[in-house]
């Protein structure tokens, strides 16, 4: 039986907010073991965010060629070569687990392979090795949701879906979230048919309204069929290895034949098989129960952060960055810090993409703000007509006392990128007649904010 492994800090996983405070602590000279149950680097790196981006951007140079063809360029064999965008991936994730272990190793941490459990309030087991130590962070991430219907056990997960050798004809996504649409879109301008079925009545529900309601029907344009309304009943597997998905919709029931289903539909806080109770960490089906300050409301030597704490932040890469940041502070600096999240830009990686950050018209009328709205469609702006993109809108929430902006919510080309110009306004408070008054490059889809506000 190995000897206990003792260290003032045990970080369980690998992604932003644990690298972050690892390193951090690390650095200060602290004794640091960073344990990870899959690959080194966490989702981000190797399963989310960044891969996804390869994917997304072959999306897009197929769109920007639909769209240029005849005005801007002449070409009719453009497509995605499947096979080829997979390898091209793996070109960027594949050495990153050696890389991530290897550094943390350089730091001094030790690394640990193994699922974490808990077996007292400052104990962990880790595959065969026991941990006692001072301080705990959990920052394991989020795992797919758990669907409960019968032949739950042929969906895919979207990392399944990114390691696929081949994609099949007839695509469906179940959930009609960012991970189904984002990878819809490229299963679509892969050659695919392709179906989002989602048992809310809207899609994509986060984002402002007005704009979904645009980018749904230009999907659907493009070929997509979206159901809303329509709870998944069952999957089975014909004889032909098809597969068959009964779904209950309005109008009744609902069955469609296809080569592959895709979760899409939710993520929940990866923390099965830790054996909370054990540590005496007390959570929900949001995550591990934490205070401002991301500290374990019930083990104070317990700190979580990610998709994995019921922090109630959004669970997106730069707000797991700010936890860790001010995790690495309380821990090291003698203070207890809050994290500072600001305005947190989101973005559906769509083709064309949907960006928000800041306050929804439903959410400012909730509270009651005077505010004006500022929208309309983009279309028929230069920018947009240059790149012959038919889909572009946008909606501007602006304070009527201050003239700060509330919330903006971009649907066209870029809309990724422009929306951290909202971003960077609201955090410091800016008024649209500042946003206004600033000179910006022009033509850019950028210098497009200054007619928008």
């Amino acid at each position: 039986m190995k000897p206990v492994l003792k260290c003032d800090l045990l970080v369980i996983g690998t992604g932003p907010a644990a690298s972050r405070v690892a390193n951090r602590c690390a650095a200060e000279g602290w004794e640091v073991a960073i344990a990870e149950k899959r690959e080194f680097g966490g989702t981000c790196a190797l399963r989310g965010c960044n891969p996804k981006k390869v994917y997304v951007r072959a999306a897009e140079l197929c769109d920007w060629i639909r769209r240029g063809e005849g005005t801007l360029i002449r070409t009719s064999s453009a497509h995605i070569d499947w096979p080829q965008l997979v390898a091209f991936k793996r070109s960027f994730t594949d050495g990153i687990p050696e890389q991530s272990e290897a550094g943390y190793r350089k730091k001094g941490m030790t690394t640990l392979h193994g699922a974490a459990r808990f077996v007292s309030p400052r104990e962990v087991q880790v595959g065969e090795q026991r941990v006692a130590a001072e301080k705990v962070l959990i920052a394991s991430g989020a795992r797919p949701a758990t669907l409960d219907f019968p032949g739950s056990e042929h969906l895919v997960t979207s990392d399944e879906f990114m390691e696929l050798d081949e994609l099949p004809p007839r695509v469906l996504f179940v959930g009609g979230g960012y991970v189904s649409f984002e990878f819809a879109h490229v299963a679509l301008r892969a050659g695919a048919q392709v179906a989002v079925v989602e048992q809310e009545s809207r899609v994509l529900r986060p984002f402002a309204a007005s704009l979904v309601e645009r980018l749904a029907a230009h999907s659907r344009e493009l070929g997509m069929t979206i159901h809303t309304g329509t709870p998944i009943e069952s999957i089975e597997k014909t004889e032909s290895g098809a597969l068959r998905v009964q779904a209950e919709g309005a109008g009744g029931r609902e069955t469609f034949d296809v080569d592959l289903v895709v979760h899409g539909a939710g993520r929940a806080p990866n923390l099965d098989g830790m054996d909370l109770a054990a540590g005496e960490v007390e959570s929900t089906e949001a995550g591990v129960s934490v205070d401002e300050f991301m500290q374990s409301t019930s083990n104070p030597a317990v700190f979580a952060a990610g998709d994995c704490a019921a922090s109630g932040a959004a669970p997106l890469t730069p707000t797991a960055n700010a936890e860790g940041h001010a995790i690495a502070r309380t821990l090291l600096e003698g203070i207890r810090c809050r994290p500072d999240y600001g305005p947190v830009p989101a973005a559906v990686f769509t083709v064309p993409a949907l960006a928000s950050v800041g306050l929804s018209r439903e959410a400012a009328e909730e509270q009651k703000l005077d505010f004006t709205v500022e929208a309309g469609d983009m279309s028929d702006w230069s920018s947009m007509k240059k790149v012959s993109e038919t889909c572009a809108a946008y909606e501007v929430l602006v304070d009527k006392p201050s003239g700060r902006i509330l919330g903006a919510h971009l649907l066209g080309p870029e809309a990724a990128e422009t929306i951290n110009l909202f971003a960077l306004a609201m955090k410091f408070g800016l008024t649209a007649k500042d946003v206004k008054s600033v000179l910006m490059a022009f033509p850019t889809f950028a210098s497009d904010v200054r007619s928008m506000v």
